[in-house]
């Protein structure tokens, strides 16, 4: 199938089309490189090892924080997982998340909850504006200082946006380490992890990076130690039986993904060539335009925040669950995403869950023959219903 044709509003799950030198890097990397990095001396591992260097020193200067260190893991669901499980807990901490985190957050969190009777409190949101209560924030951090904060960056449900720039200095009066999801917004939303006090900052390669699957990972800004999640090879300190002390070897066993790297490399050029405020304004129009058309059907709910919000979009069709029309777009050419969207807790503030939503997450690259589409799509679903 030509997916090109598909009018594709699932930028939430991963962005698609990438950038063309994207798909030119990890073509060239293989057919000219394509060797290991930290197992050999040739020109060719010199040369893939200065492409990882490189593209750590990309990923700090995109997070204006040089002097921080940048791990890469194969998703950010393992990068959540080594950063959650690598923590010293202790029993009884007090963990605070949003209402809208990913299971990739919560199920390590509740699988550490048995072992160390984590108390795990949501951050208080209003519910009719969907926005958080900086002012009972302070009141719930009072009454139940933070060990831990995590936060998504921006819901990968309804699109709004963490004010971390607020919650996570408040969370340091208190010496809690502080963890960014930022799955969502890495690349979209300009963000300074040392202003904003981010210990550990989470990014998926393939989302709005812009670049492939296979890579991701975080970037930690504090002196914490993690315990590593996983052990092996590092190509480094290859005579000590436990895994080096330094990082970012501690937290990279195995070997790397060099292709993947490689497209990341590519993608990470590519938006400081066009610039991360020029993206979210282009995603910020395409959400408009979204909204323009669904706002034309009264058989459309639309889940809508008064604070600001990524070009995510969820929707329901009144009278039916989102489960009814799983294949509906998908058989007329629109990609979107229907249920749950991994994140359970997001749905029961919404007054969604367990049916969920139709969520559209739009993009930088949507045309206009995309939007006319699903105007049409809606346009017959109007008239059948």
């Amino acid at each position: 199938m030509n997916y090109s044709k598909i009018a594709y509003f699932d930028n939430a799950a991963t962005t698609f089309p990438k950038p063309e030198e994207v798909y030119v890097a990890m073509d060239s990397f293989y057919r000219n490189c394509g060797v290991n990095v930290g197992r050999g001396t040739s020109s060719a591992e010199k040369s893939a090892s200065y492409l990882i260097k490189e593209t750590r020193e990309l990923l700090l200067n995109l997070f204006h924080c040089e002097c921080a260190n940048v791990i890469f893991e194969p998703s950010a669901t393992i990068a959540l997982n080594q950063v959650i499980r690598g923590i010293d807990w202790s029993d009884g901490d007090t963990v605070y998340i949003t209402p809208f985190e990913h299971n990739s957050v919560l199920r390590p969190l509740n699988y550490l909850k048995e072992q160390f009777h984590l108390n795990i409190i949501e951050l208080a949101v209003d519910r009719e504006t969907i926005s958080y209560d900086i002012e009972k924030i302070k009141c719930q951090f009072q009454e139940n200082p933070p060990n831990v904060v995590i936060s998504t960056h921006a819901s990968n449900v309804c699109g709004v946006i963490t004010p971390i720039e607020e919650i996570f200095p408040l969370a340091k009066k208190y010496k809690a380490i502080t963890i960014a999801d930022m799955s969502q917004t890495a690349g979209l939303v300009d963000t300074d992890l040392i202003k904003v006090k981010a210990d550990f900052a989470v990014f998926a390669g393939h989302k709005t990076l812009y670049g492939p699957f296979g890579i991701a990972g975080f970037i930690s800004t504090s002196n914490y130690i993690l315990k590593p999640l996983i052990y092996g090879g590092t190509g480094f300190d290859s005579a000590n039986p436990f895994m080096p002390d330094v990082s970012p070897s501690r937290y990279e066993a195995g070997s790397q993904n060099i292709l993947a790297i490689a497209g990341l490399n590519s993608a990470l050029k590519w938006i400081k060539q066009i610039g991360v405020s020029k993206l979210l304004e282009a995603e910020n129009v395409n959400k408009e335009r979204l909204v323009s058309i669904f706002d034309k059907y009264d058989f459309i709910v639309r889940y809508k925040s008064s604070s600001v919000s990524t070009g995510i979009i969820s929707i329901n069709i009144k009278s039916y669950s989102s489960g009814s029309f799983a294949n509906f777009f998908a058989n007329n050419g629109v990609a979107c995403r229907t249920g749950l969207q991994c994140s359970p807790i997001a749905h029961k503030f919404l007054g969604t869950f367990p049916s969920g939503t139709i969520r559209f997450s739009s993009g930088f690259f949507l045309s206009d023959t995309d939007f006319e589409r699903l105007n049409n799509i809606l346009k017959c679903l109007y008239n059948e219903l």
